[in-house]
């Protein structure tokens, strides 16, 4: 492919991340907001994969489409069903809310081009990228690895008894 073709198709996959994105923030209804942030997670995925940076890609998809969004999907509609209460948001401020977005937009972008140094690495990457995130996980990261491991079983944990003692208080 020439440079034009994935000119075009890295700039349509970031239209449709922006485009997802301003739907997840500016939609009245719940359910369609967690469903556009579903191509906002693909377009973030394919943006990943146009900065060579697969596995990030891959667990962008596993982790926040698979389990993440699911997850909210579901406790929206079982939310939904049990209180029986119309889910609606609504957006409010939108012009001071565009402003400053913007204004942080062109703030960001004058920090970068004025003192950032945009030079191509002339050091390019060797071997596999899961292979050394895997090393550095199982080395160097052990200890951090292992315990946000346990912060997330004392997590689940918290959640599965939370549950069920909304359900003992019931009988």
């Amino acid at each position: 492919m020439n440079q034009l073709t994935i000119a075009i198709i890295f700039y349509i996959f970031a239209a449709v991340t922006v485009l997802s994105a301003a739907f997840v923030v500016f939609s009245k209804n719940i359910i369609y907001s967690a469903f556009s942030l579903l191509f906002t997670f693909f377009g973030v995925a394919a943006l990943y994969v146009f900065l060579s940076a697969d596995f990030i890609a891959v667990t962008q998809v596993v982790v926040y489409v698979g389990g993440i969004l699911v997850l909210l999907l579901f406790g929206v509609m079982f939310t939904n069903t049990i209180m029986q209460t119309g889910l609606k948001a609504d957006v409010l401020h939108l012009v001071p809310g565009i402003l400053l977005t913007l204004a942080l937009i062109a703030g960001m972008l004058f920090t970068f081009y004025t003192t950032g140094n945009w030079m191509p690495g002339v050091m390019q990457l060797n071997g596999s990228v899961v292979e050394s995130i895997g090393l550095e996980t199982m080395s160097r990261y052990m200890l951090p690895f292992e315990m946000v491991s346990i912060v997330l079983l004392v997590a689940l944990l918290g959640a599965a008894y939370l549950a069920r003692y909304d359900k003992a208080q019931k009988k």
